[in-house]
């Protein structure tokens, strides 16, 4: 028997922004999930990992959502497959530790470990590898998902049901509910990643250097300086890395190769004053950060957890943008779109939007998810403060400079893009459509983003 609701609690993103009530029951097992679904009422059901996605993709106003941490069980690796087996509701930080005692590392990694498998396969996260083995979704190899008519469904890429594989790869938890997945391996000899570190001076030095150098690393991505100015702006520290073998590492370090340092996390603190985040204080980071940066340092190597989620290490980062919460916008525009990058960049470098956390990336083939984010091009994350003085008017500018350029905004961090926009942006939602309502015909599956963006 499923596990009863509890009362209503309020619901976020982790952007902390425009919350909503929902009951949550925390199932089990997949059955107990197929309970759920059946039970539905009529303001329908959705699926909540770890509540990472920053907008309303894991909120549903007045239904039922199914917190799907406790779907957990054991993790089956195939070694002669180069597959692993894993429950829907283990998180990245467990499937890192147990692949890495063995040899092995996940094929593509968001920047935290705080998400559920699940989770990461319904947004089709993507990390730094994007330009070399795509997002995550090129890399499962199956999935079993709870259909919202009682049916257990087994997807695979080249299977019976290949669109609707295709259309639950980046589809937000709206086609069903994801409750097992095997996802292909890579193999590594060690549990660090060799890296390059260079400071660039400009934007435009940081963009030719990603473009000429990008081919020879597995993992790159270059923190900006959205606050320098005049010919200063965008420069950056880029890093590019490869998993570190034996020979790469410090005798001291190669006695235990494949030790796994996650270690436990500082705790932002519980209360930040408003306007604590602001140009000044941002400002004063970012000199900071930039100069404690080499000018330029080769192969260095740095633990999995330090190179891939530097934020991890303080719980509750998000707290220190305020009680008004953040927003993280991001976007990608093809290649050739440059100068749309550069006036974006421009127009937040004039307002002097504070943002610590400014991430630029090239990003390769997408997976052919209808509604998967990646495509090739330049994508930009920044994190802004939600109560930054007009905000909605400059990102409404941003959107009309990115639907020209044939750009998109990435619907796992959006909470403020309105319908007609994202319909633009992604020209196979009618496809993704068809698929969703042979699936789900009664509408059970629903969120707060789809009804704020008129998905269903």
């Amino acid at each position: 028997m499923a596990p009863q609701p509890e009362r209503p609690v309020l619901l976020t993103g982790w952007g902390r922004t425009a919350p909503t009530a929902a009951r949550v029951v925390r199932p089990r097992t997949a059955a107990q999930v197929a309970e759920a679904l059946a039970g539905a009422g009529p303001r329908g059901v959705l699926a909540r990992g770890l509540g990472r996605s920053y907008g309303d993709a894991a909120q549903a106003a007045g239904g039922t959502v199914l917190d799907c941490t406790e779907l957990t069980g054991p993790i089956r690796l195939d070694t002669e497959r180069g597959e692993v087996t894993v429950p829907a509701g283990v998180s990245f930080d467990r499937l890192i530790a147990h692949l890495l005692k063995r040899g092995y590392f996940v094929p593509v990694t968001p920047g935290t470990r705080q998400v559920t498998v699940g989770g990461a396969i319904a947004a089709d996260v993507h990390g730094k590898n994007h330009h070399v083995d795509s997002s995550l979704g090129a890399h499962v190899r199956s999935l079993t998902l709870a259909a919202p008519t009682g049916e257990a469904l087994t997807l695979t890429p080249g299977g019976g049901d290949a669109e609707l594989f295709r259309a639950t790869l980046g589809g937000m938890g709206l086609t069903g509910v994801i409750t097992e997945a095997t996802l292909a391996v890579l193999p590594v000899q060690t549990s660090y990643v060799r890296v390059d570190t260079d400071r660039t001076d400009s934007l435009d030095a940081t963009l030719d250097l990603m473009a000429r150098t990008d081919a020879d690393h597995r993992y790159t991505v270059c923190w900006v300086d959205l606050l320098a100015k005049g010919s200063a702006m965008g420069r950056g520290v880029l890093t590019r890395g490869d998993h570190a073998g034996l020979r790469d590492l410090p005798p001291a370090l190669r006695r235990d190769p494949l030790r796994h340092r996650a270690g436990s996390p500082l705790a932002a603190p519980p209360w930040v004053p408003p306007g604590l985040l602001n140009s000044w204080t941002v400002g004063a980071f970012n000199t900071v950060y930039r100069g404690a940066a080499p000018r330029r340092r080769r192969g260095e190597a740095q633990p999995v957890a330090g190179f891939f989620h530097p934020l991890d290490a303080v719980r509750g980062w998000n707290r220190m943008y305020g009680p008004g919460g953040l927003v993280q916008y991001q976007f990608v525009v093809p290649l050739g779109a440059e100068d749309t990058l550069v006036r974006i960049m421009e127009g937040l470098s004039r307002a002097g939007a504070p943002s610590f956390l400014t991430v630029l990336k090239r990003l390769g083939e997408g997976t052919g998810g209808h509604l998967s984010f990646p495509r090739p091009g330049w994508t930009l994350a920044v994190d802004l403060p939600a109560d930054l003085p007009g905000l909605g008017r400059m990102l409404r500018r941003f959107d009309e400079l990115l639907l020209a350029a044939g750009g998109r905004l990435y619907l796992a961090k959006d909470g403020r893009a309105d319908a007609e926009t994202i319909h633009a942006m992604y020209p196979d939602l009618p496809a993704w459509r068809k698929v969703r309502e042979r699936v789900d015909p009664d509408g059970v599956l629903v969120s707060d983003l789809a009804r704020r963006l008129r998905l269903l």
